[in-house]
């Protein structure tokens, strides 16, 4: 990001994320992930010698009061947009924060906390510099409103140690070093190493994840083979917005900022941030030609990646919204079955007066 003409190289070539969602189960290590974002940007600030602003919006923020919850949640956005400053903003737990606009039994406060996201988000007045970032965490994000969960330009699936190793690296840190219990046959942190566990998480979306998604893409390839062009890309995205309707015009915007941040995944020499001026005090045309000579163009595998892994989500949130409300569809039909079999026993009684 660029001071003096507060603008961002990333912005311009593509590859600039500006909101994010990111859901798990609980205890898979959000909070934890927020800590550790704010204070890796924070330590690249202290370095440059620029402000750091981060801020956290939580249900506390949430007021009795007309109009004050939206009051709150604009400074907040204000707070983190503010360009003289690089922002994080992040709302933990948003399914409690903001409100479905269909939710009635939501409070007047968290509707007025989704309209303000909404209109900072993606409004007619949103102007992304590239100085902040906001993220938005949740365990139930299929509780997030449709339309605002469509704001979120990208989407992590934050879902805590899922191997052999994961669980062993992760015994390991958080045991500490108070005890002379040996390590046994395995290479610490090996399946941590950043390169190799994002390459392996990209190349899991070769195929969808979902079943749902799955259905779609065994028709299409059985239909057209595997896609070669543009057009056939098209044909997939239509096959799944006749599937999953919620996945739109808006959709595919995240899709293609996808692709075009995957090009721009590029691996920025660490000796660029040891001294500002190696690259963080330069003027920003110096900074764009330094970026631009290290980035690639995409694939049709990077392609077809993205759109299987926001779709996936899509789907995701598709299904566990229809599993919770079976689930309490099969409770209550359980209650209602139960308070018939005891009301019969209390007429056998004698002990039903209705």
């Amino acid at each position: 990001y660029d001071f003096e003409r507060e603008l961002n190289p990333f912005v311009e070539l593509g590859g600039f994320l500006f909101t994010f969602i990111g859901d798990g189960a609980p205890g898979t290590g959000k909070t934890t992930l927020i800590q550790m974002i704010a204070g890796l940007v924070n330590g690249y600030c202290q370095v440059a010698g620029y402000p750091f602003a981060y801020e956290n919006f939580g249900v506390d923020q949430i007021s009795s009061y007309q109009g004050k919850s939206g009051q709150n949640c604009r400074q907040f956005i204000n707070n983190v947009l503010n360009p003289r400053v690089i922002g994080f903003g992040t709302i933990d737990d948003i399914d409690q924060v903001a409100a479905r606009r269909s939710d009635d039994r939501a409070s007047a406060g968290q509707q007025e906390i989704t309209g303000v996201l909404m209109d900072a988000f993606a409004g007619a007045g949103t102007v992304v510099r590239g100085n902040c970032s906001f993220g938005m965490f949740s365990n139930y994000p299929e509780n997030v409103d449709d339309a605002l969960r469509q704001r979120a330009g990208a989407r992590w699936l934050v879902d805590g140690p899922q191997t052999r190793d994961d669980y062993i690296d992760i015994f390991v840190l958080l045991a500490g070093k108070n005890h002379k219990i040996p390590l046994g046959d395995h290479k610490l942190y090996a399946a941590q190493e950043i390169q190799r566990a994002v390459m392996e998480a990209y190349e899991e979306h070769e195929k969808p994840r979902e079943d749902g998604l799955m259905k779609v893409y065994e028709r299409y390839m059985k239909e057209n083979g595997a896609p070669k062009s543009m057009a056939d890309i098209g044909t997939y995205l239509h096959m799944i917005k006749e599937a999953e309707p919620r996945f739109t015009g808006r959709a595919i915007k995240n899709v293609t900022d996808a692709i075009k941040m995957r090009a721009m995944d590029i691996e920025l020499p660490d000796e660029w941030f040891e001294k500002p001026e190696v690259f963080m005090h330069k003027g920003y045309d110096d900074k764009k030609a330094m970026i631009e000579e290290l980035r690639g163009p995409f694939s049709m595998d990077m392609v077809m990646q993205e759109v299987n892994r926001y779709a996936d989500s899509e789907f995701r949130y598709s299904d566990k919204s229809d599993d919770a409300a079976v689930t309490k569809m099969i409770r209550d039909t359980r209650l209602r079955d139960r308070a018939v079999r005891e009301i019969e026993e209390l007429k056998k009684k004698g002990l039903w007066n209705a």
